[in-house]
């Protein structure tokens, strides 16, 4: 670091220092500080920090290939009075970036889009965990993307430039972590593939892991693959995570500020605790363990044990800290719930830790719909319908996540919606936070493999959770996937979801050693809230095709890992057994309100007849029938029905307009007698034979002489002449005729 002050022109190499001469403060120069970490393919990576945005508390740019994100991190100095972490991440798709300019009317980034909203979120599952619990100062990640090409993705490098400037900054935190992009081609892993490698691979896979091979987070979509597949990627995957891990730590190590110390919040006696858990402890294990209660009398009989001893313990310390008591009584809530699993060995409903909730599940619920599911597990439920429409209605990308994604549009998407009725709450109903996007997301890259990507329709699959007590997005897979085939959608398979969680012992002295664990299938809400993970799984029988591990520990090891998958695998197949007995397969007899879609073709003389002046006679077709018309290549066009009724009503009028009339056959090279229907300035407009449309035989044709208008000759409506016919233009469809050069022949 060089700094120079402003009476001398001396150089220094240091950051900050006051001059003696003039007892002033220096201004600094800094100069950028790279690292580089090499992966096993060859591939590099570039983390950079000391040029950028040196007022934030840490700084840093990730850049693999020409993509560049710069990250910062900001904390506030004085704790806030929540009682969790407020941590906020927000990732930015720069369309300058790209080289391109925002195509809504501002021309320029409004509001987050669904990409930055879920690039936000898996940036935000990789760092929180490793904060400490009792960190609660208000802190701000930004995700600034400086450039990107169309070769490598910015998610991953997001992350690790996040976790480089957390590490460099005073911030207290447990990492660093590094993050890869993993692929599978051949059978081959990919280590951060490339946008066209993403586009051949069967696994986008990203995996955030910190030191000693511990996963911190999964995200990911595959193409049905098999199990050992996966687990062989994830464990590459958090191998090669550990040289960025590495790196990282050696420029903490250089260039890191000393981590400030946390502000100790005031804490209650000893009696007063001693107090609270005497009069809470049995009564909370008599809540835990009475397996008849459902969600709501669980939730209500806590909140009566709650309130209760609050009273009590006010009662006799009144001085004592209502937010301090009330905060210690939900924590001993919590190592209540987590130490009767391990000593009873059941969890609270009763069920054993790998047993499913009671499964229920309905189709074609509604005459109307295209397709349609109930899908009722325990007490989560929830309604999937999907909706068949032209290939118009496709969802349209914008420009930034084109380049990324390699991807246009989408012909199959789902809408996720969790209204607050789901968990008897009262709310606003509007446009969709930041959870709904993302669980909607992991849904739809959980059915995304096994819709064919050629069907002629736009498929749009909406899921509405109505009741909720945990795993609402991988019961969308489920309910999703019998919508689907009720649609009668030719899926490959069908697909079902499971959540599988985690309670977990550590060791109290400085290693934090994971003493004892156990994985619990098919989680109820209270189950995720007390837990310490939310491994969601999706797949068919055969394979996986997305996964998503919200771990709330500072790592969990490689073998914790591979069992969840395991359980995962082994009760997704018992849901599809279940799912079977509902609907096993597409359902392959048409329902009448089913969509058509038909394509006939037009001859370039006719077209004009079917579109009419200005679309005309398309617009007047679509409003009297419902069918809408697109023309696609050359002499095709595309007509979209909502039924077969609408189908058949809407060829009668088109075979009206084309007027099936059989048009006498025309010789190339033929000479036929020309009747003059209309002088023009620029010809004559003529006809060959009765009812045929008016052609025009232009001044340059009429002539071997050059001719300004058709007056000239002494041409006049109804007068015949001899043409000869030279086919139809192949782009305009017209008829080409000359009189010219029968004149030139009539003098040789």
């Amino acid at each position: 670091m060089l700094s120079r002050c402003r009476c001398t022109k001396v150089f220094h190499k240091i950051k900050f220092f006051t001059c003696k001469g003039c007892n002033n403060f220096t201004t600094s120069i800094y100069k950028s500080n790279e690292f580089d970490v090499q992966f096993s393919n060859g591939r590099n990576l570039k983390i950079t920090t000391g040029k950028y945005a040196r007022l934030s508390d840490g700084c840093a740019v990730g850049t693999l290939g020409d993509t560049s994100v710069m990250v910062t991190a900001v904390s506030k100095t004085k704790p806030s009075s929540n009682n969790f972490l407020p941590l906020t991440v927000d990732y930015r798709q720069k369309s300058a970036a790209a080289g391109r300019i925002p195509t809504n009317f501002l021309r320029r980034e409004l509001g987050h889009t669904e990409k930055e909203i879920l690039t936000s979120r898996v940036i935000d599952r990789s760092l929180r965990p490793l904060f400490d619990s009792n960190f609660n100062y208000e802190t701000q990640i930004i995700c600034n993307m400086l450039a990107v090409d169309s070769v490598n993705n910015p998610e991953a490098t997001a992350i690790n430039a996040a976790s480089a400037a957390l590490a460099v900054s005073d911030i207290p935190w447990k990492g660093p972590v590094g993050a890869v992009q993993v692929g599978l081609i051949d059978n081959e892993i990919i280590i951060n593939p490339t946008r066209k490698e993403l586009q051949l691979s069967l696994l986008n896979l990203i995996i955030t892991a910190t030191k000693h091979n511990l996963v911190v987070m999964l995200e990911g979509q595959a193409d049905n693959i098999l199990q050992q597949d996966l687990l062989k990627a994830i464990k590459l995957g958090t191998k090669e995570a550990q040289s960025i891990i590495v790196t990282i730590e050696k420029m903490q190590k250089q260039l890191g500020k000393p981590k400030r110390e946390i502000e100790i919040s005031p804490l209650l006696s000893e009696e007063v605790i001693e107090i609270l858990r005497s009069l809470s402890q049995s009564r909370l294990k008599e809540v835990f363990t009475n397996y008849n209660y459902d969600k709501l009398q669980r939730d209500n009989a806590v909140t009566v044990v709650r309130n209760d001893v609050l009273e009590k313990v006010k009662q006799s310390f009144p001085e004592a800290d209502s937010n301090l008591i009330s905060e210690e009584f939900n924590n001993f809530t919590k190592t209540v719930f987590r130490n009767l699993v391990f000593s009873e060995q059941k969890r609270c409903d009763g069920r054993d830790f790998d047993e499913l909730r009671n499964i229920s599940c309905e189709v074609n619920l509604y005459k109307p719909l295209h397709g349609s599911a109930l899908f009722q597990r325990g007490q989560t439920q929830v309604l999937c319908t999907v909706t068949l429409d032209s290939p118009e209605s496709a969802l349209r990308l914008d420009s930034v996540a084109m380049l990324t994604s390699g991807l246009k549009s989408k012909n199959f998407f789902l809408h996720y919606e969790f209204p607050p009725f789901a968990t008897k709450e009262t709310g606003k109903v509007g446009p969709l936070g930041r959870r709904e996007t993302g669980h909607g997301a992991l849904a739809e890259k959980g059915l995304n493999s096994i819709v064919p990507h050629d069907f002629p329709f736009t498929i749009r699959l909406t899921s509405e959770v109505l009741e909720s007590n945990g795993s609402s997005s991988m019961a969308s897979v489920c309910g999703g996937s019998l919508a689907l085939m009720d649609a009668g959608v030719p899926v490959s398979a069908a697909a079902a979801g499971v959540a599988i969680g985690l309670v977990s012992k550590f060791s109290n002295d400085d290693t934090k050693h994971m003493e004892d664990y156990i994985l619990l299938t098919d989680i109820l809400g209270i189950e995720d809230y007390m837990g310490d993970m939310d491994f969601k799984i999706a797949g068919t029988k055969k394979g996986l095709t997305a996964l998503q591990a919200d771990i709330k520990i500072p790592g969990l090891p490689l073998k914790v890992v591979m069992e969840a998958i395991q359980k995962a695998t082994d009760a997704k197949s018992k849901i599809l057994d279940i799912m079977k007995d509902c609907l096993e397969k597409p359902r392959a007899e048409k329902k009448e309100n089913w969509p058509v879609i038909k394509t006939i073709e037009v001859e370039p003389h006719k077209r004009s007849k079917l579109v009419g002046v200005g679309g005309i006679n398309l617009k007047k077709l679509l409003y009297e029938t419902g069918v809408s018309v697109t023309q696609g290549e050359e002499t095709k066009f595309t007509l979209f029905a909502p039924n077969q009724q609408a189908m058949d009503e809407a060829e009668e009028v088109i075979t009206k307009l084309l007027n099936t009339e059989k048009v006498p056959e025309l010789d190339f090279g033929g000479i036929y007698t020309a009747t003059i229907v209309e002088i023009r300035d620029i010809g004559v407009m003529v006809t060959l034979y009765p009812g045929m449309p008016p052609a025009l035989l232009h001044n340059s044709q009429l002539d071997q002489r050059k001719v300004a208008h058709p007056s000239a000759l002494g041409l006049a409506v109804g007068q015949q002449m001899q043409v000869k016919y030279f086919g139809r233009d192949p782009v305009s469809g017209l008829m080409r005729l000359s009189r010219k050069v029968l004149q030139a022949a009539a003098k040789a």
